[in-house]
Formats: C-alpha cells, sequence, structure tokens
C-alpha cells in the first residue's frame, strides 16, 4: 500500500512541475501579446474586430509550441530507469533554462521586428540569421535599448530559474518504472493532441491565427516561436507550395494567367517566350543601366504627391523620363524587386529566386539576353555582394563582372550595410565612362544601401530636413535622392547619357506595414526610365516591375526576345493588373478589385478604394486567376521553364 502511495506521489510531483513549465511558456507568450496588444491598441481598435479571440486563438498557437518542448522531458521521465535519474535531472534542468532563454528572446524580439516588419518573427527572420556581419552591426547600431533590456529580462529569468529548480523533478524516479512505463502512451497521446491543437481532418498551423480581415490583429494573435519554425518548415518543403493554395490543372492556370498578362502562353517548354519589336529602332543601341533603390516608398516622392522636399533631385527628373505615376512592387523584400527588375518574374511561391538552387544558373537576366548582342553586363553594389546569395545568382545567370565592397579603394563612408550611394554612383560612374569611351555596350545593375536602417551616410552633403532625425529614413531618401541626380549629372558630363537609358526604381517600400489582410497602398513605388532620346510623359495605368523592366528595353532600340511578364507600355497601354506577395499571401489586382489567396484558407476579394481593402463578394474568376499565378509561377521554376531560349 505504501509503494503504491509512493508511485502514486512521484508520478504526481512530476504532473505537477510538468505542468508548471507548461504555464511558464503559456504565461510567456501571453504577456509578449498582451504587451503588443497593449502596444498597437489605437490600430486594433480602428480595424473593428472581435480582437479579444486573439487570445483564444493565441493561446492554441502557444499550446503547440508548449507541447513540442514538453515531448523530449516527458518521454526521459517515464521511459527512461532510475539508472538515468542523476543525468536526466541535470539535463532537464538545463534544457528548460534554454528553452526559457529563448522564449524570452523571441518575444522580445517580435517588439522591433514587428515595428521594423508589421510581422512577427517568420522566413525574413531565419533568412538573417545567415548574414551575423551585417545583421548584428545593424541590430547595435539600431536597437541598443532593446538588446539591453532583453539581456537584463534574460539574466533575470535565468537567475530566478535556476535559483528555484535545484529539486526540479526530484521525486520522479522514486516511482516505478513499470508505473511510470503506463503513463508514456496517455501522456504521448495528450501531448499528440496538443501539437495537433485540431479534431479535424487538418492539424492547426500557421494559418489558424488567421481569422480577420485585420492584418495586425492576426500577426498579435500568432506565436514568435511558431511562426519561426513554421517557416522554417516551410521553406524545406517546396514540393507542393502551390497546392495549399487550392488545386488548380496546370493548362487552366496558364490560360488564366494568360488573360492577365495580355501575354500569349505559346510554346509550353518556354511560357510566354516572345519575339518583341522595338518600337524606338536604332542604328546605335543604347546602353542599359538599372539603378535599383532600396526601400524607396512612392509616399516619400514629391513628383507622387509629398509636400516635404525629400527628394528634389527625382522630382526634377521626373520632368525629363517616362516617370510610372502608379508602380507597384511584387512584394516586400530586396530580393523579389531585384527578380522582377532584373529578370522580369513575378514573385515565385516560397524562397525567391535569388535564393533557390534551380534559379543558379540558366535563368533568364538582362545580361544573358544582352550578352548574344555583345553587351559588357556587371553588378555594382555598396555592400557585399554574397549577402541574400547576389553573388552566385549574378554570376551564374550572364553577369560578366560583380563590383562590391572589397572593390572599393578609400571610400567616403562605410557603414554596416557598405559604402554609401555616393561612392556606388562614383564608382559606377567610373566604369561606364571607361566603357564609353572604349565604345563597348554596357548593361549594369547598381543596387543602392543607403536607405536601409540604420540609416548611415556621410556629413555635408545634403541640407538636413527640419525636424526629421538625422539618421532617419527620411534623410536617408534624401541622400539616396541627392546620389540619383549625382549618377545623371555625371553621365551628362561625361558624354554617356545620351547613349544610355537608364531605368531607376526601387526593390520595394519602406517597412511594409497596415492594418488591411494586404497593404496595398505600401506597395507603391518610385520608378522612372530616362536617358539620351527618352521623351518625357506620365505613366498613369498600374504597372509592375516586369512591365517597367520590359519598357526600358524597348527603349534601347532593339528587337528581343524574351519571356518577361510583363509588357512594354508602348505595346500595350491598357494593361491594368499587378501581382503583389506579402509573405505567404498573393494580392492579385485588376483595376480596383482586389483577389487575395492564402495557404489552407478560403481565397477574398476586396474593393481598393481610398488606399484601403474593403471586403466585397467573392469574385470567383479573379480569385481563381490568383490562384492560377501560383501555380504557374511554381511550374516555371519548378520545371526550369524561365529560361533564355538558346534556339
Amino acid at each position: 500500500m505504501n509503494g503504491s502511495l509512493t508511485n502514486f506521489q512521484a508520478i504526481k510531483s512530476t504532473l505537477r512541475e510538468l505542468f508548471t513549465l507548461y504555464i511558464i511558456f503559456v504565461g510567456i507568450f501571453f504577456l509578449g501579446r498582451l504587451g503588443l496588444f497593449v502596444l498597437y491598441y489605437d490600430r486594433i481598435v480602428e480595424a473593428n474586430v472581435n480582437q479579444w479571440y486573439s487570445f483564444i486563438l493565441g493561446l492554441q498557437l502557444d499550446t503547440i509550441v508548449a507541447s513540442i518542448i514538453l515531448v523530449i522531458p516527458m518521454l526521459l521521465l517515464f521511459a527512461l530507469p532510475r539508472f538515468f535519474e542523476t543525468f536526466v535531472r541535470k539535463f532537464l534542468r538545463l534544457y528548460f533554462l534554454l528553452f526559457i532563454l529563448l522564449a524570452v528572446y523571441i518575444e522580445n524580439a517580435t517588439f522591433p521586428f514587428l515595428a521594423e516588419f508589421d510581422v512577427r518573427p517568420n522566413d525574413i527572420f531565419i533568412n538573417y540569421l545567415e548574414y551575423p556581419k551585417e545583421v548584428l552591426g545593424n541590430i547595435w547600431e539600431a536597437y541598443k535599448p532593446e538588446l539591453f533590456i532583453s539581456t537584463v529580462m534574460m539574466v533575470v529569468v535565468a537567475y530566478v530559474y535556476w535559483k528555484k529548480t535545484a529539486t526540479l523533478f526530484e521525486n520522479s524516479f522514486k516511482a516505478s518504472w513499470w508505473v511510470r512505463l503506463l503513463f508514456v502512451i496517455p501522456l504521448s497521446l495528450l501531448l499528440f493532441i496538443g501539437i495537433r491543437s485540431s479534431f479535424s481532418h487538418r492539424a492547426a498551423n500557421i494559418s489558424t491565427a488567421v481569422y480577420t480581415n485585420s492584418h495586425l490583429v492576426n500577426e498579435i494573435t500568432k506565436n514568435s516561436l511558431f511562426a519561426i519554425g513554421y517557416a522554417y518548415y516551410s521553406q524545406k518543403r517546396h514540393g507542393g507550395t502551390a497546392d495549399r493554395y487550392g488545386k488548380m490543372k496546370l493548362d487552366e492556370a496558364y490560360a488564366r494567367v494568360s488573360r492577365q498578362l495580355r501575354i500569349p502562353v505559346g510554346d509550353r517548354q518556354h511560357p510566354f517566350y516572345r519575339t518583341q519589336l522595338t518600337h524606338f529602332k536604332k542604328e546605335k543601341p543604347k546602353n542599359l543601366v538599372i539603378f535599383l533603390q532600396e526601400s524607396l516608398g512612392a509616399q516619400f516622392v514629391g513628383a507622387l504627391g509629398n509636400k516635404e522636399g525629400i527628394t528634389p533631385n527625382i522630382d526634377r527628373l521626373s520632368k525629363e523620363s517616362i516617370f510610372f505615376d502608379n508602380l507597384y512592387s511584387n512584394g516586400t523584400r530586396s530580393i523579389r524587386g531585384i527578380a522582377g527588375s532584373v529578370a522580369g518574374i513575378l514573385p515565385i511561391p516560397g524562397k525567391g529566386v535569388l535564393k533557390r538552387n534551380k534559379s543558379q544558373n540558366d535563368f533568364f537576366t538582362v545580361a544573358s539576353l544582352l550578352k548574344p548582342k555583345g553587351y559588357h553586363s556587371s553588378f555594382i553594389y555598396g555592400g557585399v555582394s554574397n549577402f541574400d546569395n547576389m553573388r552566385s545568382w549574378f554570376m551564374g545567370n550572364g553577369f560578366d563582372a560583380i563590383i562590391d565592397q572589397p572593390s572599393y579603394e578609400d571610400p567616403a563612408f562605410l557603414g554596416v550595410w557598405g559604402v554609401c550611394d555616393e561612392d556606388l554612383v562614383k564608382k559606377a560612374n567610373r566604369e561606364f565612362t571607361k566603357m564609353h569611351k572604349e565604345k563597348k555596350p554596357f548593361v549594369s545593375v547598381m543596387f543602392s544601401t543607403t536607405n536601409h536602417m540604420p540609416f548611415e551616410f556621410p556629413e555635408g552633403r545634403i541640407k538636413l530636413l527640419v525636424g526629421e532625425p538625422k539618421n532617419g529614413v527620411k534623410n536617408a531618401i534624401k541622400f539616396a535622392d541627392y546620389a540619383i541626380g549625382k549618377l545623371i549629372d555625371d553621365a551628362k558630363k561625361e558624354g554617356y547619357f545620351d547613349d544610355t537609358v537608364f531605368m531607376i526604381i526601387s526593390d520595394h517600400n519602406v517597412r511594409t506595414y497596415g492594418d488591411d489582410l494586404v497593404p496595398v497602398n505600401m506597395y507603391h513605388i518610385m520608378g522612372m526610365i530616362l536617358g539620351g532620346g527618352v521623351k518625357p510623359q506620365h505613366v498613369s495605368k498600374l504597372s509592375t516591375q516586369p512591365d517597367v523592366l520590359a519598357t526600358a528595353l524597348d527603349t534601347i532600340g532593339l528587337d528581343l526576345s524574351y519571356p518577361i511578364l510583363g509588357k512594354s507600355i508602348f505595346e500595350d497601354p491598357n494593361k491594368k493588373m499587378t501581382l503583389m506577395q506579402f509573405h505567404d499571401m498573393y494580392a492579385l489586382r485588376n483595376g480596383n478589385t482586389v483577389a487575395v489567396v492564402r495557404p489552407d484558407k478560403e481565397a477574398l476579394t476586396f474593393s481598393y478604394q481610398d488606399e484601403h481593402l474593403h471586403l466585397i463578394d467573392h469574385n470567383s474568376s479573379l480569385e481563381s486567376d490568383a490562384k492560377a499565378f501560383v501555380h504557374v509561377l511554381n511550374d516555371l521554376y519548378q520545371n526550369r521553364l524561365y529560361n533564355q531560349d538558346k534556339k
């Protein structure tokens, strides 16, 4: 009888300690969610949704994470004989310390991450871990207070935990081994239910938190550790990604995408590949320079309505360029903007093509397009070009030269992300002047770095904006604008301006945030084309980055064959669609109707009015078209169909 009582007390003690640890994890996650709720309460109230339900769904996701953490301890405590007691107790004390500190750190990191990206840590967080030098430098420069608070909190938590857990699981192995074994199956079943967190045919996943049309409320509902883990899992599981948005036969998908793009599919081994006759035939074709601007959103540009005087050079150049008034980016990350502006492709599901294995060679780019025409190609960047795998992708897809940070001698300014845009422009000008004198046609992609947190640039180049922090986004954009003006002025001075077409375009907006499910207004970016022979005009129609690329190629004066998923404005002035990727969602806009498709959720249709989405009745045709884009883009990548035809 006493033996049975001892077994019962030992089992009860173990279960109580495991449940206490479950409560600790759920408590950490709850406090993090509550902090976000308080911090963003004004935006949450404006969303006019049942915000309190986020705590119930949040508990569901928190339980999934806590249950996963508890699996190994449960098996060690209930399945191993008493011989392993010392090892198990020491191991589990450290095991739980590690996970508690990880939970505290991630919840702290969520606050600045959400402020920067308007989402909880996700695939962006994972991808940045690959570049510790740039990321740690950025954190140190921009987030010192947050880093200090997080460190203090973790030290205090570690001290209290270690002091209180000296006797953790001291009674666990007092129960007989066979008695403990009896609990393995029921406890495994209980944790399985907690991990699956659903009795339906589909387990709960990150989309469980997407229960409103308010993007912010959905993000607060999520669990950051779960979001990171789910993002990692999704990145590793490329196969079948498109089916998460709903199944569709490829023949139907291609037909739908073709109608939206207004481009014939043609040969399915080379989809959308066609010959485009130039509207500006020239005996001597122009050079092409694509100057990608980091995070230069439309809201900062005077020519697009801003009254603060942030972009005097862009405003000046807008009067001598093809200026795009309604240009929208492909996505929210630089690699999406590069792919759209340099390769003319729309955002494929999963990781961007710059970081995917099947697109590291024989993938279409402007370099592979113009190389047979005798063009020398280069990628000129102020930072280290292995960031985001840019060096490998550019070199593997037709570019002749990479010029990056190690190539700069005595730069005027060197920051966390590399040399400033002024140094970039000076370097590029020397390269272009040299090739112009040697009468070599060239195509070059330049990529700026200045307009990136922590917004560093040299003194004395611009008049700082009154009332704005020196190292703030608006002054950084004003410096980027200064560099744009310098590039064009130097080109005119050196004599190659008249022989060159300049395509100046943003990769994406800064901090793509908003309360809508997809913040469409924050995809509005700056783009223009200018150079010798380019007649100024404002383009009011909806445009994408591939449209701008197709237009720029049109103006250089060559008949070209390519698979670009955009059209020159001179070829099709009536095209009115854009495709935007927002994390794992896609928004297809046709006119002012927007269809949003989401993994494992029904599609929705909105009207876009006053820079906001308003839910309307389902437009099943447009929703199917949006789903079709996901399937077609996935097929183009998976089957290596987006390449430069060698015929």
